[in-house]
């Protein structure tokens, strides 16, 4: 089969709910993929940040086949041996009492509002079934329907409704709207990304995160973080709160929990919080599970031992400063933290982000646009200064081409 083969297969047998760059990928190393034919890319999306530990990290793919040859699955119905392992492990990486293992971003999100809500009934007072959750304008927190109904993207949300109650939306990076917001007596959470990635890379100003949390505090509402795309070493520290000094009251986390081996996701949060729920009131057949626990612990251990979050930071600092001495008029603006970073793109000539990453593409980089206009690179946090500075030359070729 050639590339195309395979991409009129998924055309023709797959749901029609994704545009991927026609690239068909085959194999993966460190910050590197080779497609069908043979050819290496440079991987300057991570699976969407879920490979920070750079593709089939040997530790962690060693976490997996021994585990997977011993017990994969026993569901939450027994004990095993790997989970209180990973829970003490996890547990004291982040600083939390507890953590309730899932799986995908969404479920961990999902998880957290339910917590944030049980929370509010047990613990606050709140009258049952009128607490409400804020969420910012721009978020993506996954596809579930209670997540969508705290969207503002229209793809993400026409002709899904009708959409769940009890969600207040206020802008992002606007204190005095969260403000006005938590002056309601029945608001529990405030559910917000330290930087919000799906939105273009969108980071806040200094600041807001601290006297967001702070305002929190004042009104007895949970901070509630989303850092599935940007914790775990992506923003140059271990979680986007740590730049201010902020610990969620829940926190989070997925992705790259597992270094992009399989889906695993977490919500950490403290004993008042996390034991309000109850055996039998929530759960996942596979959350939990021994094959996930070993790779999580290996995964976190390959961000620790090979100092990623000093690695970002370093990096995306020189990443930002040659993107910004790019001369093309295409280029409008660049922002980010560590090496969670986009260009914003000024059309021209009827090209738009998706012609300047088939070029790229062509070029041996691959990044995906995002909302049209917007480039977002986030390559492995594997990667070293010499590979950062070939792929930032493929990009500087491929804006030429469009002078």
């Amino acid at each position: 089969m050639n590339a195309q083969d395979y991409i009129n297969r998924e055309d023709k047998y797959g749901a029609h709910n994704y545009h991927p760059l026609p690239v068909v990928l085959e194999r993966g190393e460190g910050p590197f993929v080779w497609d069908s034919d043979g050819k290496r890319y440079f991987d300057f999306l991570s699976a969407y940040s879920a490979v920070n530990q750079g593709h089939c990290h040997p530790k962690i793919i060693k976490a997996l086949t021994d585990q997977a040859q011993r017990l994969t699955l026993t569901s939450r119905a027994f004990y095993n041996t790997a989970l209180g392992e990973y829970e003490e492990y996890v547990t004291k990486y982040f600083k939390y009492d507890k953590v309730l293992p899932m799986n995908s971003g969404a479920e961990a999100d999902e998880t957290a509002l339910k917590l944030c809500r049980k929370w509010a009934y047990k613990k606050k007072g709140i009258s049952h079934d009128k607490a409400k959750i804020i969420a910012c304008e721009g978020n993506f927190h996954g596809r579930t329907i209670t997540i969508i109904s705290m969207s503002t993207d229209p793809d993400a949300r026409n002709d899904y409704g009708p959409f769940t109650p009890g969600i207040v939306i206020i802008p992002y990076n606007d204190l005095k709207a969260l403000e006005k917001a938590l002056q309601d007596p029945d608001v529990a959470g405030f559910l917000v990304e330290p930087i919000q990635g799906e939105a273009g890379v969108y980071v806040p100003d200094e600041g807001y995160l601290k006297k967001a949390y702070d305002l929190c505090k004042k009104h007895n509402v949970l901070f509630i973080a989303d850092e599935v795309q940007t914790g775990i070493a992506r923003t140059g520290k271990l979680l986007a709160c740590d730049h201010e000094g902020v610990r969620p009251d829940i926190l989070i986390l997925g992705k790259a929990l597992s270094g992009g081996v399989m889906p695993i996701s977490a919500v950490l949060a403290d004993d008042e919080i996390m034991l309000t729920i109850k055996p039998g009131e929530h759960g996942s057949t596979f959350g939990g599970n021994p094959l996930a626990a070993k790779v999580a612990i290996a995964a976190l251990e390959v961000i620790k031992n090979e100092k990623l979050a000093e690695n970002a930071e370093r990096l995306g600092k020189i990443f930002r400063d040659e993107m910004k001495s790019i001369k093309s008029d295409m280029i409008e603006l660049v922002r980010g933290k560590g090496l969670l970073n986009a260009v914003i793109i000024r059309p021209k000539g009827g090209k738009t982000a998706w012609d300047v990453c088939l070029v790229m593409k062509d070029k041996g980089l691959i990044a995906k646009p995002t909302h049209d206009h917007i480039i977002r690179f986030a390559p492995p946090l594997v990667i070293t200064e010499p590979q950062l500075k070939e792929a930032i030359s493929l990009i500087r070729e491929a804006f030429k081409l469009f002078e």
